[in-house]
């Protein structure tokens, strides 16, 4: 089965950087493949996408993070990354790791920054 592992969140201050880990195991179609995603969600509001991408390298960001976050990929290792720079308190939630986008989660990491 699908197990995706997130680590790395944690209290940083306004201004600070954190980055997220993701390890996927079980995957049984080939990682280099599968588009991932990094999700988040704040206390009372939904669940919203961060950034994407697929497996031929194509990223998106929601304007919210365009910019500061980066999300990243090594697929020997099948891990996801997000790189989270600049960061507001506005970003404090719980991130999720999706493999396949959309269709797996991890458990959450949560980011809390402080003004």
């Amino acid at each position: 089965q699908v197990q995706l592992v997130e680590s790395g969140g944690g209290l940083v201050q306004a201004g600070g950087s954190l980055r997220l880990s993701c390890k996927a195991s079980g995957i049984m179609i080939s990682f280099n493949a599968v588009p991932v995603g990094w999700y988040r969600q704040a206390p009372g509001k939904q669940r919203e996408l961060v950034a994407q991408l697929t497996g031929g390298g194509s990223t998106n960001y929601a304007d919210s993070v365009m910019d500061r976050f980066i999300i990243s990929r090594d697929n020997a290792n099948k891990m996801v990354y997000l790189q989270m720079n600049s960061l507001k308190p506005g970003d404090t939630a719980v991130y999720y790791c999706s493999v396949p986008k959309g269709i797996h989660w991890g458990q959450g990491t949560q980011v809390t920054v402080s003004s």
